[in-house]
Order: C-alpha cells, then sequence, then structure tokens
C-alpha cells in the first residue's frame, strides 16, 4: 500500500489489495462467472477473487457499520426500526466493464448472509425516449448529461433512499436502442441497491438546464468508478464493435442492423468514428471530471484486469 500524506486516497497494487479479502472463500463457479461477463469482458475467477473479494468484504463492513448507525438513530428517535437499503453507485466510461463489474458485485453481496437482497438498477432507462432525444436535437448526445430524464432519476433513487416499499423504473433495450413502451423493473425493499451508469457521479452543478441541486450522488453510500487509459478504452470499444456487427446487429430488429453489412474494415473505421465524435468527448467533458469524486477507483490494464485499487481515506 501506497500513502502519500497528501493524497485523499490510499494507493493498492493488485497483490497488496488481494491480501485484504481475508481468507473469504470464492462463492462463484466458472459457470456462474461465464453467466456474468459481458460481451468483451475477459474477467477471471483469478480476477474476482483478487480485486472483488476485498471489495465485497470491505461493502460488507461498511455496510454493517451503517446499519449500527441507523439502529442507534432509531433509538435515539424512539422510532420503530425502519429499512433503509444501502446504496452503491458504479460510474466509468462506454466499454470499461461497468456492467459486468455491477453484476459480479451483485452476485457477491447477495451471498453474505446480512444482506441477501441485492438489486441491480442501470441508469440507461431514464434516458428519455428516442422521440423526444430526435425533438430536441440529442440523438448524437446519448449518453450526455442532457439526454437524461434527471428529475425523474433523481425521485426514483429518492424514494428507494426514503424506504419505500416498492419503486419503479423504465427499461432500456439495447437492441433497439430505446426506452420499451410499458414495461418496468421493479424494486421492493432490497438490502443494497447498485446504480450503474455513465452519470451516477454527477452533481447537480454538471446539469446547469435543471433548476434542482441534488442529484443520484446525494443519495450515495459508496461509490465506485472503473478506470482505464483512453487508448484502452477505444480499442475495447472498436472489438465490442465489431462482436456486436456479427452478432446482435445481424438481428433485423436492431437499431443498428445497417452496421452488420459493412466489412471489418468499414465497421472499424465507422467505430472509431463513433468512439471520437460521441463517447470520448462525453469521457472528457462529463465523466472523466467525476472520477475523483468516487470513494474507489477501481484501474484497469490491459485484457481488462484491475491493476491498480485507490480507496479514499
Amino acid at each position: 500500500m501506497k500513502t502519500d500524506k497528501y493524497s485523499p486516497y490510499l494507493a493498492f497494487s493488485r497483490d497488496t489489495w488481494s491480501e485484504l479479502r481475508d481468507a473469504v472463500q470464492l462463492p462463484l463457479s466458472e459457470d456462474e462467472l461465464l453467466r456474468l461477463r459481458g460481451m468483451n469482458d475477459r474477467v477471471s475467477l483469478a480476477e474476482v477473487r483478487d480485486i472483488y473479494l476485498p471489495l465485497s468484504r470491505l461493502l460488507n463492513l461498511y455496510i454493517k457499520a451503517k446499519q449500527r448507525r441507523n439502529r442507534v438513530l432509531d433509538q435515539f428517535l424512539g422510532k420503530e426500526p425502519h429499512h433503509v437499503p444501502y446504496v452503491i453507485s458504479l460510474a466509468g466510461s462506454v466499454a470499461v466493464g461497468k456492467s459486468t463489474t455491477a453484476r459480479i458485485l451483485q452476485a457477491l453481496l447477495e451471498r453474505w448472509p446480512q444482506h441477501p437482497r441485492v438489486a441491480l438498477v442501470t441508469t440507461d432507462g431514464f434516458l428519455y425516449p428516442n422521440a423526444v432525444l430526435e425533438q430536441r436535437g440529442l440523438m448524437q448526445k446519448k449518453g450526455f448529461p442532457q439526454s437524461y430524464d434527471i428529475r425523474r432519476l433523481v425521485q426514483f433513487v429518492s424514494d428507494i433512499k426514503s424506504g419505500k416499499p416498492r419503486v419503479t423504473a423504465p427499461v432500456y433495450s439495447h437492441l433497439v436502442y430505446d426506452i420499451v413502451p410499458e414495461q418496468e423493473a421493479v424494486v421492493e425493499q432490497p438490502d443494497i441497491v447498485i446504480i450503474e451508469g455513465l452519470n451516477v457521479l454527477q452533481s447537480g452543478m454538471d446539469y446547469p438546464h435543471e433548476p434542482h441541486r441534488v442529484f443520484v450522488s446525494d443519495f450515495v453510500d459508496f461509490s465506485i468508478f472503473v478506470d482505464a487509459d483512453e487508448r484502452l478504452l477505444k480499442t475495447w470499444y472498436v472489438e465490442r464493435f465489431l462482436k456486436l456487427r456479427s452478432g446482435a446487429f445481424t438481428n433485423p430488429d436492431s437499431y443498428f442492423h445497417h452496421y452488420a453489412q459493412l466489412s471489418e474494415e468499414e465497421a472499424v473505421a465507422v467505430a472509431s468514428r463513433i468512439w471520437q465524435e460521441i463517447n470520448y468527448k462525453n469521457l472528457k467533458q462529463n465523466i472523466l471530471p467525476t472520477r475523483d469524486r468516487a470513494e474507489l477507483i477501481l484501474t484497469k490494464g490491459k485484457d481488462h484486469e484491475v491493476e491498480q485499487v485507490w480507496l479514499k481515506k
């Protein structure tokens, strides 16, 4: 562990961080991990053991401490104990592997006896429908702050944190690239909620077009940022695009079906242009500036392996 008294973070190498799992046994099998992996992720059981087991142990300790605090507060106020979910946010660039990280954390955390109910929600469901984005000229700004129904997202997280028995969220389809009408995800008083998305570390100041001054980050108990070098991110994005071109894009119902006919050279050129004109701009302007707000930063190297962990003091 490296300690700089002038840094707000403690820096851990992979090996040093791995030792902090404190003999916690790996609860996942290879088959279970295969179902959790994203399309372009190559995360291994060794990665889960070395990186995510220590993180799940740390989170378990934090959650137990927060539950004790809530009991003390209820006792002080003379109130009956009430259920307050622990909220974890997970941010990072497109193609960095946020979704896989979120699914692995969900699988590990729900195996701890104190909190078996772990919900996972993505902020994609709070994007405005394509019809609204087209009307506002924002289709090329999907994922940018102005493309989200931020009031609805904030209300959703506020309702969860207040202990509301049943909270619903819109559902987004990556196949049709749009909100699915009349479908909703239901969250019913889980012990933990993991909220994954590009924008979960942003605050009210990142949304100058909105008059409110609260955001998801105001309701979060622990925040994580998955980081990687910009060159790696572009490579991973292009690789994922090529796999989609020969996979999901071949479905006639896919919004991007027209890309399935591209040659590999053409597909690389298109993916590189989309990365440069949309995702890279969003990364530099809106996502990367929020990194140092996170309680913990996972820094990935090649092959998607986490090489360093930064934990806020």
